[in-house]
């Protein structure tokens, strides 16, 4: 199956969603919203409107009245010209029990050319993703509320069969999210957000040998609430997102320079994958429970010497790739032995990604926006604008994406509406 349109979306989404690793359900962190898009996707802290059902569901409980909202943004123009997303969210407030909201999500991935082993065309097949969530959330002080999503996704890969293999190119899945918000911090002009985003179990589309982890993510936010006047109000906020997913590349756990060599029983396997003491030795990711917790220690606590060859010996060469016994290096002259010593907890901060914005409101009607959008790992940089307007019960919001010629994201422009009643 040829899908160069497929490979590029994949390729994308490890440069754009800081995957460093083997992931699915990458869709599920691309940010729905224009005003988000021009405040350099910092929103976990300010949640105040319907998108709060994606940002922080805790938002909602300090909401009023009904509300829904909607996006349509042409994705990753720089591209391909036939992949887009679609948000569409809400909230309804229920007296005495709290607020409740939702959203759909939509990305698709365009049609993909399908061809067999000897490039004979045999049509297209098209590509998509959607998952929708269910919110709800309630004041647990005068203060401070929480909220809650559960979301089922669904992601269409394919519908074709890949050569003679008996594969399965869709998912079904869910997850949940927790969120809470306090406000009235620092003289009362700082609020304070927290959410842990897409708790779940891993997506199966062949089998659990293949399972890829849920992008579980949590995300912090400050809200500083800089000037406020009768016309007048300045906010800046700030968020910083780390992914909750324990992964770990190849590497020697027992000291013994040997990768694998046992099965999970702890009898000796050429072809095993696990050490005498049943620790897995290959390339992979932890349960998702398990992986809240071993995310903070993975890029530097965990582990052994790495694997940096894709061979199944720790070192044995010298640093010019010719074999030598006790070498402490691979075959590619990158240092094995011993490598473990050269990270440090200063690792884990690269993997965080932040988001810095500054929002302007003249009169409640005319918002100027800027933001930042800063991931050292998927290599992001982009700085972004905006704008907001409102005129009685309506809201309109643009952001646009300042990146380079050659990058995904030029020329990225986003498109939101709002109606309340």
């Amino acid at each position: 199956m040829e899908s160069h349109k497929l490979l590029k979306i994949v390729i994308s989404g490890m440069l754009l969603m800081s995957a460093a690793f083997s992931q699915s359900a990458l869709f599920l962190l691309i940010a729905p919203g224009a005003r988000a898009g021009g405040m350099g996707e910092a929103q976990v802290a300010l949640a105040d409107d319907s998108y709060a059902t994606y940002w922080n569901p805790a938002g909602l409980g300090f909401q009023e009245g009904y509300e829904v909202s909607g996006m349509h943004v042409n994705w990753l123009p720089g591209l391909v010209d036939d992949m887009y997303y679609d948000f569409i969210g809400g909230r309804v407030p229920v007296q005495g029990l709290g607020v409740f909201g939702g959203h759909l999500i939509y990305l698709n991935a365009g049609e993909q050319q399908y061809t067999d082993a000897n490039a004979v065309d045999l049509g297209t097949f098209l590509t998509y993703f959607t998952s929708g969530a269910l919110s709800y959330s309630t004041m647990i002080s005068e203060n401070s509320s929480v909220g809650f999503n559960f979301k089922i996704l669904y992601q269409h890969l394919t519908d074709k069969k890949v050569g003679s293999e008996d594969t399965k190119g869709t998912a079904t899945n869910f997850g949940f999210d927790a969120g809470y918000l306090s406000k009235g911090y620092f003289g009362g002009k700082l609020d304070l957000g927290a959410m842990i985003a897409n708790l779940g179990p891993k997506v199966i589309f062949n089998d659990e040998e293949q399972a890829d982890p849920m992008p579980t993510n949590l995300k912090l936010g400050f809200n500083m609430r800089v000037y406020e006047s009768k016309f007048n109000r300045l906010n800046l906020v700030y968020d910083v997102n780390k992914l909750l997913v324990g992964e770990f590349a190849s590497m020697d756990w027992d000291d013994d320079k040997i990768i694998g060599g046992y099965d999970d029983k702890g009898v000796a396997n050429e072809s095993g994958y696990y050490n005498s003491d049943g620790q897995n030795e290959a390339a992979h990711t932890d349960s998702w429970w398990g992986g809240i917790f071993t995310s903070f220690l993975d890029d530097w606590y965990l582990g052994g010497d790495r694997n940096m060859d894709d061979d199944t010996m720790i070192g044995g060469y010298g640093p010019d790739s010719i074999a030598v016994a006790g070498g402490l290096y691979g075959n590619n002259g990158l240092l094995e032995v011993g490598n473990s010593d050269d990270r440090s907890f200063t690792d884990e901060f690269r993997s965080l990604i932040h988001s810095f914005g500054a929002e302007y409101w003249y009169n409640e009607m005319f918002a100027i926006r800027a933001g930042y959008y800063y991931d050292s790992e998927g290599k992001i940089t982009t700085p972004t604008v905006g704008a907001g307007l409102r005129y009685g019960n309506y809201g309109f919001d643009f952001g646009y994406t300042i990146a380079e010629e050659t990058h995904p994201l030029n020329n990225t422009m986003r498109f939101s509406l709002m109606l309340k009643f």
